[in-house]
């Protein structure tokens, strides 16, 4: 069983696990109402996807 030789100092651990950040989520803009929304998603105004009629939203 490999087993690592020397200690990895904290500094070398935190330098590796600093690349874990949290971006911000994809946001484009709706082709029917111009409103910003989540990517591959329904629109919460208009409730269209893909230049289509999914759900009816209630005004």
């Amino acid at each position: 069983m490999a087993v690592p030789k020397r200690r990895q100092s904290s500094a070398r651990r935190d330098k590796r696990r600093a690349n874990w950040k949290v971006s911000a989520p994809a946001m484009i803009e709706c082709s029917q109402c111009s409103e910003m929304k989540l990517s591959h998603r329904v629109c919460k105004k208009c409730g269209y996807y893909d230049k289509k009629k999914v759900i009816e939203v209630a005004k």
